[in-house]
Formats: C-alpha cells, structure tokens, sequence
C-alpha cells in the first residue's frame, strides 16, 4: 500500500500557478489567507482566461499538473459547464479561474483586500 505525500499549501499554490502559466492565463493572482480570520482557506489563487474554451482550458490543466506532479486532485469543482467562472476546491487552496467580465463583477481580490495579495507576472 502506498502512502500518499502531503504537500505544504504553498507547494501546491505553485505547482497551480506553473500550470495556469503554462497556458497562459492572464492576471494571476495569489491571496495569501492564511492571516485573515474567518477566511474558508489559506489560499486563494485567481486569474482570467480569454474565453469559455481557455478558461476549460486552464482548470483542465491544473487538474493534470495537481494530479501529475502532487498526487493531488480537486476535493470540489464547480463551472465546467459554462466556463465563465471555474472553482477548484484542493481544501487549503481554492482556485478560481474567470472569463474578465465575471471577474470584474466579483472583485474577489478587493473582498479580501485585507490579506497578502501577491500579482503574478503575464506570460508573454
């Protein structure tokens, strides 16, 4: 029987930006919620794709690149269907990947405004 490996919140936080990268996602962020009462999380990962598609796109590859390097796989997923607004709930990382106007709408940086945001560079 194989044991399987629990991976610190901050490993997994990078192995899912790596992968939101590596297609391109744009404006990622990482919410560090880990000094925030009453958050649900330690942290949040944010960003946008360009369409439904890029969007299906880019939660498809962070459930690969979780699963592949981390043996890690998402505990809830919700918006697969309609690609405007995916969430990947790994327990102390939730991701959510938007198309730009949902993300506009929800603001969820400024919700949390009060935790440790940190802007992840574009790919270019």
């Amino acid at each position: 029987m194989t044991k399987k490996i629990e991976h610190l919140p901050e490993k997994l936080v990078d192995t899912i930006i790596n992968a939101l990268k590596d297609l391109k996602a744009v404006d990622i962020v990482s919410v560090d919620l880990k000094e925030v009462s009453g958050a649900v999380c330690k942290y949040f990962v944010i960003c946008n794709g360009t369409s439904n598609t890029h969007v299906s796109s880019l939660a498809n590859n962070v459930q690969y690149e979780t699963s592949d390097k981390l043996e890690e796989k998402a505990w809830k997923m919700e918006g697969h269907q309609n690609a405007q607004w995916i969430l990947l709930d790994y327990a102390n990382v939730v991701v959510h990947i938007f198309q730009k106007e949902y993300r506009d709408f929800y603001q969820l940086e400024q919700l949390w405004a009060d935790a440790k945001i940190t802007r992840i560079p574009d790919v270019l």
